[in-house]
């Protein structure tokens, strides 16, 4: 069934007021791996539950309970449920997106102030959070906002979960997603999950996507004399932790990206021909990927083993180091992305018996520890749902083109808590560009991305309410 014209129009004839209120979501902070800005995220958590009561939705902020980062005791900022809609003639949706970012500094390599949305001439929102995903989060805001202005009903029953700890591993959101899918909680009911998290593969096609690489995130601590030593007082004199911790690092990928951890690739098979022909439907090219980060760096001139590279095949990345200055010793942080059949706990003990195999062939007097911060499952779908041919159509009804079907390299851990707890079928519906630059500086949502994505989504619901 798709939207009423109404909807469409009401979305053009408000998108100023709509981008005014996400700059209002940019303003505020949340950057919820860094303790300093804890009060932010709680603040964003509020103003997530006052936007949602605003337009008609029965909010319950949910304890999270506390947890410790860096040493200090914090509280986790409450997730934001909501629900509106109790018709058992209709079906029940559950939507889920988080409000919390990566940090942001200007001397980062900032054009301009990270949390102040900044509106370019070509139509670019700038600012943290604007595309991952505080845009696609309002964007299911906007479309609440048309219902409850115009006294339209919903074509379906709508339940809401955005949580603040999303780039923190999303401490204790699997409990509560267990918890309110029993009989009688938040989630009782929901026929299906849309989540609003990730990106189109380029900056022409829109995707759906139906796989999400897992993750294993690491750190290495190389302990050393418990102070900063002078170079040219005790270089050559000791074993130094930081050049310890460079030789372990260089054992553990290769140039060409190959994990260089025994038995890590070896768990994921091969691509047969039939596969690889999936990859080579999709709209994407090596130019693509060299315009999304601005240098012409690909792994390969293929594209379908760039692809695979991203969507189907283990990866390794080492996120920092730590040395001088920021204590005894020296540390790096190791995120490695899994994918099907891997999970953290089959890949910890490989990651575990290398580094320290490695470690020891050094022979040095320092101490080695390591830690595993935290982890998520790969997931795969059915493409052939009813969830996925709703979605498909409300994208060819926006954006007039078929969207690719992808896998995504990314990791979002609840997509799988959700699909177990409540056994039905979760759907990644995007709303930004290949090109946005989620966690990386000059972030920005495309003006179009952001209102068209919100006709997207509210074309969806309404697909949804008669898909089969």
């Amino acid at each position: 069934m798709p939207a009423p014209k109404e909807f469409l129009d009401f979305v053009d004839s408000n998108a100023d007021a709509f981008i005014q209120r996400l700059s209002e979501a940019v303003l505020i902070k949340s950057v919820s791996g860094d303790p300093t800005y804890r009060d932010e995220v709680i603040k964003m958590s509020n103003w997530i539950n006052q936007q949602l009561q605003a337009v008609g939705v029965q909010t319950h902020l949910a304890d999270l309970g506390r947890h410790t980062m860096d040493g200090q005791d914090l509280p986790l900022p409450p997730a934001v449920l909501g629900r509106i809609g109790n018709d058992p003639n209709k079906k029940t949706v559950l939507v889920y997106g988080h409000f919390d970012v990566q940090p942001a500094l200007v001397s980062d390599g900032w054009n301009t102030d990270p949390f102040k949305l900044t509106i370019l001439p070509n139509g670019q929102l700038v600012g943290r959070g604007s595309s991952d995903d505080k845009g696609p989060v309002l964007g299911w805001l906007n479309v609440l906002q048309y219902h409850h202005q115009t006294k339209t009903p919903l074509p379906v029953n709508l339940r809401c979960c955005f949580e603040g700890m999303e780039e923190s591993g999303s401490e204790g959101l699997d409990d509560l997603v267990k918890k309110e899918s029993q009989p009688g909680g938040w989630f009782d009911g929901v026929d299906c999950v849309c989540i609003s998290d990730n990106y189109w593969l380029n900056t022409r096609t829109p995707v759906l996507t139906y796989g999400l690489r897992g993750l294993s995130y690491y750190k290495i601590n190389v302990e050393g004399p418990a102070r900063d030593l002078h170079s040219g007082v005790f270089g050559r004199m000791v074993h130094e932790p930081m050049t310890d911790l460079i030789r372990v690092m260089g054992t553990l990928v290769d140039v060409n990206g190959k994990i260089l951890i025994p038995g890590v690739d070896e768990m994921v098979a091969g691509a047969d021909v039939e596969e690889r022909q999936l990859y080579e439907k999709l709209d994407y090219s090596i130019k693509d990927v060299e315009d999304s980060i601005g240098a012409a760096t690909a792994l390969s001139d293929d594209k379908v083993e760039v692809l695979m590279g991203r969507m189907r095949m283990p990866s390794l990345s080492l996120h920092g180091i730590e040395g001088a200055f920021y204590g005894a010793g020296a540390k790096t942080v190791i995120p490695a992305k899994a994918c099907t059949p891997q999970s953290p706990e089959s890949v910890l003990p490989l990651v575990k018996a290398h580094i320290e195999s490695e470690f020891k062939k050094l022979g040095t007097k320092n101490k080695l520890h390591l830690e595993e911060l935290h982890g998520g499952t790969p997931w795969v779908t059915d493409i052939n749902h009813w969830n996925f041919k709703a979605a498909k159509i409300a994208t060819k009804a926006i954006y007039n083109q078929e969207p690719d079907m992808t896998r995504e390299g990314g990791s979002i851990p609840v997509t799988l808590t959700f699909a177990e707890a409540l056994g039905v079928s979760v759907l990644l519906l995007p709303m930004g560009r290949g090109d946005d630059g989620a966690h990386s500086t000059n972030e920005k949502l495309d003006r179009s991305n952001y209102i068209q994505g919100t006709k997207l989504l509210g074309t969806y619901l309404y697909e949804v309410s008669v898909a089969q």
